[in-house]
C-alpha cells in the first residue's frame, strides 16, 4: 500500500546511514520471493532466518511473507549450535537464509537447503539497483488472516525452546489498531533496537512500515543505540533497557512503550513525564502484548486494559471468575491468541483451552497472576515465581515491585539464593537502609529481603531483559 501511495517514502535506514525507499522495498522483495517460490517455499511452509539486524534482513522477512511462507528469526550471533540444530530439527524449514556475517553458521546444519541473503539480493536485484521488473505476487500463495505468520522460539521456564505459531490477523489485530499501532503514521520515526529472535522486534518492525513509518535499524555499540534514541519519535523497548537511559537526553521522542517484563513505578513516572508512556503485557502466545495503558505519572502502575479485540479474564483453578478484586490467574481470550505450539499438540492442548466466555474462542493460559483495580489490571507477577520461605508463600515479582516503590530505584530484581531472599536494585549509590525502610511500608515482615545488593546496572539477556541467572552468580558472589 505505502509502496504505491508514496513510493519515494524512506522506509528503512540502518545504521551506516543507507536507506530504502518503500517503492524499492516493495520490489526486492517481490523478485526475493520469486527466488524462494523456485526453492520451494509455499503457504504455510517455514523459512528459518540466521541473520543480523540489517536492510537485507528486513527485506529477506518480507520475501517470505510474499511468497507465502512463514518466518522463523534466529539470532545469528547468540544462539548456540545445539540450540540451532534443535530448532531447525523441530520447524523443518525448506529453506534456511542466512546474513553474509552469519554464513559459517550454516556449517553446523545438514540435510537443509542454505542460501545466503545478500548473495540472492544479487541475483535478483539488490536494493541498489534493481535488474528486472518484480513479478506481481502470486495470489495462490498469498496468506489469507488465518495463516501462520511467523513462529518465535521461547525455551520459557522449561529451558526447551518451543515454537509459538502466529498468525497474520492476530499481528494485525494489534498493530493496526490503536494503541497498538503508537500513533505511527507516514514519516514517523521509529527505532529497531530489539533482538530480531524477540517477538517484540515484530512489533517495532511492522508497527512501523504497516503504518507508513520509518525505521532506524540501531548497530551493535553503545553509541548506535544512543544515535538511534536522539533520532527517533517511537521507542519499543523492556524496561530493563530503558533504566540505563535518561529520557532528558532524548527531547525527540514523543511515545515509548515497555513489556515484556514488569515496569518498575519508578520508571514509568520518570519517563511519562516526558513522552506519552505506554506499560504493556502479554506473553509471546497472544502476540506481542494484549494489554496496554499510557501511563500518568504518580498513578499506580498498571497494565492497563485488554487491547481491541481482545479479553483478559482473571479466573480461579476451577476456571470461574473470581470476585472484582481479589488475584486470580490471567487468561486471554480474543483475536491476539495465537494458534500454539509447533509440534506439540499436547502442550497446546493444556494452555490453550475453549474460551467459555466467547463462543467458538480459544484462551491462553498465561500463568500470570493479576487483579482488577479501579478498572486496570495490575500484575502481580508470575505462579512460576512464587516459592516458599519459612513457610509463607512469596511472589518474588511482588518483593520486586516493593523495591521498586523506593524513590530513587530504577530497576529492581528479588531471588531466592541459597534460601535466602536477596533484593537487587539499581543505582548502586542508592543506600540499603533506606530501600529496606520503603520496602518494610508496603510487605509483611517475613517477606523483606534478608539482604540487599545495589548494581551499577542489572545484566540482560539477549532480548533485554533482567538476566536473572546471572544476577544468581553475582549474588553467590557477594554474599560468599
Amino acid at each position: 500500500m505505502h509502496a504505491k501511495s508514496f513510493p519515494a517514502g524512506i522506509a528503512v535506514v540502518d545504521y551506516h546511514s543507507r536507506a530504502i525507499s518503500y517503492g524499492k522495498l516493495d520490489q526486492c522483495s517481490l523478485n526475493f520471493a520469486d527466488f524462494l517460490r523456485a526453492k520451494g517455499v509455499r503457504s504455510g511452509t517455514a523459512v528459518c532466518l540466521i541473520a543480523q539486524r540489517s536492510i537485507p534482513q528486513i527485506i529477506a522477512v518480507l520475501a517470505i511473507l510474499r511468497a507465502g511462507g512463514v518466518y522463523i528469526p534466529l539470532d545469528g550471533d547468540l544462539l548456540p549450535d545445539a540450540s540451532l540444530r534443535n530448532i531447525i530439527s523441530d520447524a523443518k524449514p525448506v529453506y534456511v537464509l542466512l546474513s553474509k556475517s552469519c554464513i559459517s553458521r550454516g556449517d553446523a546444519l545438514k540435510d537443509v537447503s542454505l542460501g545466503c541473503i545478500e548473495d540472492i539480493l544479487a541475483l535478483t536485484g539488490s536494493f541498489d539497483a534493481v535488474k528486472q521488473p518484480a513479478m506481481s505476487d502470486d495470489e495462490e500463495n498469498t496468506p489469507n488472516g488465518a495463516d501462520p505468520a511467523y513462529i518465535i522460539y521461547t525455551s520459557g521456564t522449561t529451558g526447551m525452546p518451543k515454537g509459538v505459531v502466529v498468525s497474520h490477523s492476530n499481528v494485525v489485530n494489534l498493530l493496526s489498531t490503536s494503541p497498538g499501532d503508537l500513533h505511527i503514521r507516514r514519516g514517523t520515526k521509529v527505532a529497531q533496537l530489539l533482538n530480531i529472535a524477540f517477538d517484540m522486534c515484530v512489533w517495532e518492525t511492522f508497527g512501523c512500515l504497516m503504518n507508513g513509518g520509518t525505521l532506524y535499524l540501531r548497530g551493535p555499540r553503545r553509541r548506535d543505540w544512543i544515535n538511534v534514541l536522539k533520532t527517533v519519535d517511537v521507542v519499543i523497548s523492556t524496561p530493563s533497557i530503558l533504566a540505563s537511559h535518561n529520557p532528558a537526553d532524548y527531547p525527540n521522542l514523543k511515545v515509548v512503550a515497555t513489556a515484556g517484563e514488569m515496569c518498575p513505578q519508578n520508571l514509568a513516572d520518570t519517563w511519562a513525564r516526558h513522552v506519552i508512556f505506554y506499560n504493556s503485557c502479554g506473553p509471546t502466545e497472544v502476540t506481542i502484548v494484549n494489554t496496554m495503558r499510557k501511563h500518568v505519572p504518580e498513578t499506580p502502575i498498571s497494565i492497563g486494559q485488554p487491547t481491541p479485540n481482545n479479553n483478559v479474564y482473571i479466573l480461579d483453578d476451577q476456571l470461574n471468575p473470581v470476585p472484582l478484586g481479589e488475584p486470580g490467574v490471567m487468561w486471554a481470550g480474543g483475536r491476539g491468541v495465537s494458534r500454539g505450539y509447533l509440534q506439540r499438540p499436547e502442550l497446546t492442548e493444556i494452555k490453550f483451552v475453549g474460551d467459555p466466555f466467547q463462543k467458538g474462542g480459544l484462551m491462553y493460559n498465561t500463568g500470570d497472576i493479576g487483579r482488577w483495580r479501579n478498572g486496570q489490571i495490575e500484575h502481580l507477577g508470575r505462579i512460576d515465581d512464587q516459592v516458599k520461605i519459612k513457610g509463607f508463600r512469596v511472589e518474588l515479582d511482588g518483593v520486586s515491585s516493593a523495591i521498586s516503590t523506593c524513590k530513587g530505584v530504577m530497576s529492581a530484581c528479588a531471588l531466592l539464593v541459597e534460601d535466602e531472599l536477596v533484593g537487587i536494585y539499581t543505582p548502586e549509590d542508592l543506600p540499603a537502609a533506606r530501600v529496606n525502610d520503603a520496602v518494610s511500608l508496603v510487605l509483611p515482615r517475613y517477606t523483606l529481603p534478608t539482604r540487599y545488593i545495589a548494581l551499577g546496572c542489572l545484566p540482560l539477556t539477549s532480548n533485554g531483559k533482567v538476566d536473572k541467572e546471572r544476577l544468581r552468580e553475582i549474588s553467590r558472589i557477594k554474599c560468599a
